[in-house]
């Protein structure tokens, strides 16, 4: 074989393999949570202003993040989303209590001194796929049954800020893995908890933020935290 016909070939090949490398299509799920540390968050949890030894509120255990109830706070992402699919497998530890996944956060200590702004789609055991507003706001369905009197609705200190999820008996017994799906686009939210649609709302008044995870008095277990982009125009069905 001819040395310059061998560099031609070579070249081709070369070239060839450059082209299937680019093509091939990135993964385009975003691990929030990688299963070995936080990388990716930062904790605003209020006690420890004062004593930074404070005991964590958030750890990687058994490549599991956990919440460990207390010190009280959030464990929020570095990044800003909109327009995505988040997907949660979480279980209570222990004795199931409370906790929840914050979408749209943004100021930080916006209510109580102690909650960022966000939307909560509430984890709390029996309760999941509730909505609790905090300085931020959301328009559901059947507004009056779910919230309570219009005068009494509100998103700061002492209003009615929860909204009641559409079914009940989702989640799984204790101890057991439940799966919480929350997909956020434009001003729509919609939750699924075990594949049922628990929650829908519209008119969000936020459209991006940061993601948080809470602690609020119950060790909770997440062992996926994973987030998919969607189109801004891909259609909400119900």
């Amino acid at each position: 074989m001819r040395a310059p016909f061998l560099f031609f070939l070579i070249a081709v090949l070369f070239t060839a393999c450059n082209l299937s490398k680019k093509s091939e299509p990135k993964d385009p799920i975003v691990h929030l949570f990688n299963g070995n540390d936080l990388s990716g968050w930062h904790a605003d949890v209020p006690a420890a202003d004062q004593n930074p030894d404070t005991v964590k509120s958030f750890i990687v255990r058994d490549s599991l993040l956990v919440s460990m109830g207390d010190p009280r706070g959030h464990l929020i992402t570095d990044s800003v989303y909109s327009n995505y699919r988040l997907d949660v497998e979480y279980r209570f530890a222990g004795t199931p209590g409370n906790c929840g996944v914050l979408v749209h956060a943004s100021t930080p200590r916006a209510l109580y001194q102690m909650f960022p702004k966000s939307l909560e789609v509430q984890m709390q055991d029996g309760q999941a796929g509730d909505f609790w507003c905090i300085v931020e706001d959301i328009t559901v369905p059947d507004m009056v049954e779910r919230r309570g009197s219009e005068e009494s609705w509100g998103i700061t200190e002492g209003k009615k800020r929860r909204i009641l999820n559409l079914t009940d008996g989702s989640e799984n017994p204790v101890g057991e893995w439940n799966h919480m799906v929350i997909e956020c686009v434009a001003d729509t939210i919609k939750v699924w908890v075990n594949d049922d649609l628990v929650n829908y709302g519209y008119n969000c008044t936020a459209q991006k933020g940061q993601i948080a995870v809470q602690a609020e008095g119950s060790e909770v277990e997440f062992r996926k935290i994973d987030l998919k982009p969607i189109e801004k125009t891909t259609p909400i069905q119900l």
